[in-house]
């Protein structure tokens, strides 16, 4: 037996008025998607623990069973692994977006300074590197706007707010704060001056292009401890995403990272090149996770239309041809879900359940037809936690 997990990251939304009350997901044509859950099982499943930001790193370990009331420690020690950053049991990581922010330095305009190329960021953070690094503090290049800050012997006593939370507000009073803030502020601060007339920030400009004007730090944890996959479930697996956080919970957990070249975390990413990792990933592993963050980076853009773009792309290039492929070879089960909601209306990540499609071989069909937000009403199975879904999938449960 084979599985599937096919991870289309804040995929879920909410009624809108511009859709006539519905969502992304009942506007969007997925023929695959509603397939499976035809041909399956329709239901939902509540990733996010109680008191928890709903996060990424968080809904995506619950998604692979993993608790992270026991073993969760912060977001950016986990891309820290993915990065191949060795971080000493003293060592804070601290996500390092790349930001636009307004003129002044005053509101936060882009959190992902216009989905800066890669290139493009490696040479800014090489330059913070001359100018603002020392023996406590280093910069790691990441993709785009995704990089690292590691403090060394630091302290994770500092509360911060993620970027993509403060979309066109004023940064004053979401300024990391707490016991250990300082530091990580001066830092912030002391990139406006390095970045405000950085050469690629000024040829940004010149095409009409955001610049990236400030470094914005938060998601700070310490190493965590988690139990390997194989060990909890006698599986061995592998992890497709463009995004350093699943890479690193990949590393984390005993996953080989599968690398597809033309994975880019936004709307252009290579859903053909993920598709072909996964059917040929099949054949060395016995579970395979296909992350694609296209569906959350369109509502954390409030684009509407990148987000039902998103999700059909999700279904037709992705879901389609692997279950096409792994129906030729039969003995498998797929399972299709949101790690969270993204609505497009708030631009922000909630805690709501997201629904789920289970498809495959044992797996007897209930009475839904289509997927969408329907099957929080209408589900057949349900999953509070979360982490107990994937025991179903593999038969556990």
């Amino acid at each position: 037996m084979k599985f599937i997990i096919f991870l289309g990251d804040g995929m879920s939304d909410q009624p809108m008025a511009e859709l006539e009350g519905r969502t992304p997901l009942m506007v969007a044509q997925t023929p695959n998607l509603d397939r499976m859950v035809r041909d399956g099982v329709g239901g939902w499943s509540l990733n996010t623990p109680a008191g928890y930001y709903p996060g990424s790193d968080i809904a995506n370990l619950g998604v692979l069973g993993y608790d992270v009331t026991q073993s969760y420690t912060g977001r950016s020690p986990l891309e820290a692994a993915a990065m191949g950053v060795e971080l000493g049991d003293r060592d804070v990581a601290f996500r390092c977006n790349l930001v636009s922010l307004s003129t002044g330095f005053t509101h936060m305009e882009d959190f992902s300074a216009g989905h800066i190329a890669t290139a493009q960021a490696a040479e800014i953070i090489a330059h913070l590197n001359k100018t603002l690094a020392s023996a406590q503090f280093q910069f790691y290049p990441g993709v785009s706007y995704r990089h690292l800050l590691v403090w060394r012997d630091g302290s994770d006593a500092v509360q911060c707010v993620a970027p993509h939370d403060i979309a066109d507000l004023a940064i004053q009073p979401h300024l990391p704060t707490g016991p250990a803030a300082a530091p990580i502020v001066q830092l912030m601060q002391a990139s406006w001056s390095q970045l405000a007339d950085h050469p690629v920030n000024q040829a940004r400009r010149s095409r009409g292009e955001k610049p990236a004007n400030s470094i914005w730090l938060w998601g700070q944890g310490k190493k965590p401890e988690l139990e390997p996959f194989q060990a909890r479930f006698a599986l061995s697996g592998g992890m497709i995403s463009a995004v350093d956080l699943m890479r690193g919970i990949a590393k984390h957990i005993g996953f080989e990272v599968i690398h597809v070249p033309g994975a880019t975390g936004w709307i252009d990413t290579d859903y053909e090149g993920k598709a072909q990792a996964c059917i040929e990933g099949l054949k060395r592993h016995d579970l395979i996770f296909v992350h694609v963050e296209s569906p959350d980076e369109a509502g954390h853009a409030g684009r509407l239309d990148y987000k039902i773009q998103a999700i059909e792309d999700f279904d037709r290039r992705l879901v389609g041809p692997v279950l096409t492929a792994m129906a030729a070879q039969g003995n498998f089960r797929a399972v299709a879900l949101p790690d969270h909601p993204t609505p497009v209306a708030s631009r922000t990540h909630t805690s709501e359940r997201v629904p789920f499609a289970l498809y495959g071989t044992g797996i007897a069909p209930d009475n839904n037809t289509a997927y969408d937000e329907r099957l929080l009403e209408t589900a057949s199975l349900t999953f509070d936690p979360g982490t107990r879904l994937i025991r179903t999938l593999i038969g556990l449960d």
